[in-house]
């Protein structure tokens, strides 16, 4: 005989499971920003036990804070370079391999790699091809193009030019992956009505694959921004910020306020600006690509 199930494991449904998640939620999301909020309004370091209350005084400093308003220009080069380059790559390499046979779904597969990989790895991987002995420079000699190695991660231009190579190199796969799906979406039928109207390549591209491509731009554009606002780890392995600080973003500042000027306080008036910072960009440039889309 079928048993059953009580009235109230019926009504409970997945609220167990949901109230598992908030309190996760809260203890790794929640718990933390409020407590760095709290710190941000103190002069709180690990040298000492106790900390005093200092107002806003560590949000003034900001500021006046000329090396961390050379982080900030830095981070926006960062930005701006790395989200169009992976966005235009992306949908270019999208449309190359948007193919159902099984070599074009190998070829996507071995672009995400990047993807897999941990900021740490990409950036001992690229350090060792961009030092002056590196591969890089190796081919680049023998194929005639330089007579000498080139320090790429010596100079400030090239080093930040370097960092944004090898984030786009990384940021690439998912915008990839992103638009393969958003072009597996298209109906076929609306290139052949488009073809039989006698629109062009570009035609096709600028009034079938842009506009139904769009949220999945949305996606990729926002995801990049705020990828590439928080960016530590590549840069902390291929150039610790340096030469002389050129190559220091927001987040690596941020670090070696906290861990190597010992200013936890400074340090939270930071976290809370780049949070803050990276809030406002995110909402502003959906709000344009969600204007965008119904424009399209």
């Amino acid at each position: 005989m079928r048993r059953r199930t009580p009235l109230s494991s019926r009504r409970l449904g997945l609220a167990p499971v949901a109230w598992i998640a908030f309190i996760l939620y809260g203890m790794f999301l929640l718990y933390p920003l409020v407590r760095s909020f709290l710190f941000s309004f103190t002069d709180r370091s690990p040298l000492q036990t106790d900390s005093d209350f200092v107002g806003l005084d560590n949000y003034r400093e900001l500021l006046s804070d000329d090396r961390l308003m050379d982080s900030l220009m830095f981070t926006g080069i960062v930005v701006v370079s790395v989200t169009v380059v992976a966005n235009a790559a992306g949908l270019l390499l999208a449309m190359i391999l948007n193919r159902s046979t099984a070599n074009y779904r190998v070829m996507r597969t071995l672009i995400f790699i990047p993807q897999v990989l941990s900021g740490v790895v990409v950036g001992f991987i690229w350090r060792s091809l961009l030092t002056q002995n590196g591969l890089l420079n190796q081919l680049l000699e023998q194929i005639g193009v330089i007579d000498e190695p080139v320090a790429w991660l010596g100079s400030s231009g090239l080093a930040t030019f370097s960092i944004c190579a090898v984030v786009s190199w990384v940021t690439i796969a998912f915008a990839t992956v992103v638009y393969t799906a958003s072009l597996q979406s298209v109906p076929r039928e609306l290139y052949e009505a488009a073809r039989m109207d006698g629109t062009g390549a570009f035609g096709r591209f600028r009034h079938v694959t842009l506009p139904m491509v769009a949220p999945g731009m949305t996606i990729s554009v926002v995801l990049c921004l705020i990828t590439t606002l928080k960016l530590y780890d590549v840069i902390a392995v291929l150039t610790g910020g340096g030469p002389a600080n050129s190559t220091e973003s927001t987040a690596l500042y941020l670090v070696n306020v906290a861990f190597t000027g010992n200013r936890f306080g400074y340090a939270s008036a930071i976290a809370m600006l780049l949070l803050a910072l990276t809030a406002v960009v995110s909402y502003v440039v959906t709000s344009l690509l969600r204007r965008r889309e119904v424009s399209l």
